[in-house]
C-alpha cells in the first residue's frame, strides 16, 4: 500500500475574466500506510481538485505530492500506481460485469489465469458473482457501483482514489454500499482517500476526516474530535446532523461571573434577548474577550426542554416557542423560535411538546463552545 504526503500543494485555476481562482491553497496532509481519510466540504472547496492533483489528472501550481516517499509531480497518472472510482460509474455499456472488470487487467497484458482469479476474487467480496455475465443495463445502482469498485481492486493498486462514488444513489442503498466500503478497507488493509459532501459519510467512514473551505484545509482529526473540539466556527458548523446551533453576542463581567449577553439585531422585536451566566470554570479562558463580539456554539442535544413542574434556573433559563415537532422515530427534533433566531432541540422521542407551545430551556453550558466573531477562531 502507499504513504501520501501532501507539501504545501496548491492549484490555482484562471476564471472566466482572467482571475486567478486557488482551487487548492497551500494544502498539507499526510494519508499514512492503510488509512482511509476523508475529505469533506461543501461543493467547490477544492476536494475533488486535490484527488484529481493526486491522480495525475491536474498539475499543480505549487508543492509536491509524494507516494511512498517518490515525489510523483512529473509522473503520468497511468506510472503511479492509483486506482480512481468515480461518482458517475463510467462502464463500458457493451461489455459484461466480468469484461468491465478484466478490462484494465488486459490492457496490461495480464495472463488469462490471472485476470480470472483477480475477477473472481473480487466478484465474490463485492457479492458479484451471480451477476457476472450482465450487462450495466440490467444492475441496479448499487450493483453497478460494486462494479466500479471491483474494477479497482482487481488492480491491486497503491493507492484508491473514491470521489463521491455513492452520490447517485438512493438514502437505503448508499448506507449499505458505505458500510460496503469500510469492510472492504478493513479487508484490504488499503490506503484509501474519499471525497465527499456528506459529513455523515464522512463521519462514519473516516479514520480521519479532514474538513476543507475554500481551497484550505481547515481541520485534520479524527471523527469525534472535529465533533467535540472543532477548530473553527466552519467545521463547528458543518460537522454534525442536525448543525451546531450558534448565537452572536458579547461577553460581560458582573462582578466575579461571566455573562454571555445575545447581540441586538431588532430591539422592537426582540426585547429581551438571551442573557446565559457561564460556568466558573469557563471564566479564565475568556476574560480576554470581555467586551468583545463572540459567538456561543450550543449542540441541539445540549439544549435541555425543562419538565413542566421543574422551571430551569433563573441565571440559565430562556424561553422559547416550538415552531415545529420533527418525530425522527428514536428521537424529535424540536424546532424552536427564540428571542433573535431559530434554533434546535434535540429531544427523547417522546417528548409533549407540540408546535405553538412556550417552552422553558437551559443550555448545557458544560459542553458550550465560545469563537471569536471576527476570525472564527475557536476559543473555548
Amino acid at each position: 500500500m502507499a504513504q501520501v504526503v501532501l507539501d504545501h500543494l496548491t492549484k490555482v485555476f484562471q476564471g472566466p475574466e482572467g482571475e486567478s481562482v486557488r482551487a487548492v491553497d497551500d494544502a498539507c496532509l499526510v494519508i499514512e500506510d492503510k488509512e482511509l481519510l476523508v475529505l469533506v466540504g461543501p461543493s467547490g472547496c477544492g476536494k475533488t481538485t486535490t484527488l484529481r492533483l493526486i491522480a495525475g489528472l491536474e498539475d499543480p501550481t505549487a508543492g509536491t505530492i509524494a507516494i511512498n516517499g517518490q515525489v510523483v509531480n512529473g509522473l503520468p497518472p497511468k506510472d503511479r500506481d492509483i486506482a480512481m472510482v468515480f461518482q458517475n460509474h463510467a462502464l463500458y455499456p457493451h461489455m459484461s460485469v466480468y469484461e468491465n472488470m478484466a478490462f484494465g487487467l488486459k490492457l496490461r497484458h495480464y495472463p488469462k489465469a490471472e485476470i480470472d482469479q483477480r475477477v473472481m476474487s473480487a466478484a465474490q467480496i463485492l457479492d458479484l458473482t451471480a451477476c457476472l455475465d450482465r450487462k450495466p443495463a440490467a444492475l441496479s445502482g448499487g450493483q453497478r457501483q460494486r462494479v466500479a469498485l471491483g474494477r479497482a481492486i482487481v488492480r491491486r493498486p497503491k493507492l484508491f482514489l473514491l470521489d463521491e462514488p455513492l452520490s447517485n444513489l438512493d438514502a437505503p442503498t448508499r448506507l449499505q454500499m458505505r458500510n460496503e466500503i469500510a469492510r472492504l478497507h478493513t479487508r484490504l488493509g488499503a490506503t484509501m482517500i474519499y471525497v465527499t459532501h456528506d459529513q455523515d459519510e464522512a463521519m462514519t467512514l473516516g479514520r480521519r476526516v479532514a474538513v476543507m473551505k475554500h481551497g484550505l484545509i481547515q481541520q485534520v482529526a479524527a471523527p469525534m474530535s472535529l465533533y467535540e473540539h472543532p477548530a473553527n466556527l466552519f467545521v463547528a458548523g458543518f460537522i454534525g446532523s442536525p448543525p451546531m446551533n450558534f448565537f452572536d453576542g458579547t461577553l460581560i463581567a458582573k462582578g466575579s461571573a461571566l455573562v454571555f449577553e445575545e447581540a441586538h439585531r431588532n430591539p422592537a422585536a426582540a426585547p429581551r434577548p438571551i442573557t446565559l451566566q457561564l460556568y466558573a470554570s469557563l471564566a479564565p479562558r475568556l476574560r480576554s474577550h470581555i467586551g468583545k463580539p463572540v459567538a456561543l456554539g450550543i449542540r441541539p442535544e445540549h439544549v435541555i426542554c425543562a419538565s413542566p413542574e421543574r422551571d430551569p434556573s433563573p441565571e440559565r433559563a430562556l424561553q422559547a416557542v416550538v415552531e415545529l415537532v420533527q418525530p425522527m422515530g428514536a428521537e424529535t427534533y424540536l424546532h424552536l423560535a427564540g428571542h433573535t433566531r431559530s434554533f434546535i432541540a434535540r429531544v427523547a422521542a417522546n417528548h409533549p411538546a407540540i408546535p405553538n407551545q412556550a417552552v422553558s430551556l437551559t443550555f448545557d453550558l458544560r459542553h458550550a463552545h465560545f469563537f471569536d466573531s471576527a476570525s472564527g477562531t475557536t476559543l473555548v
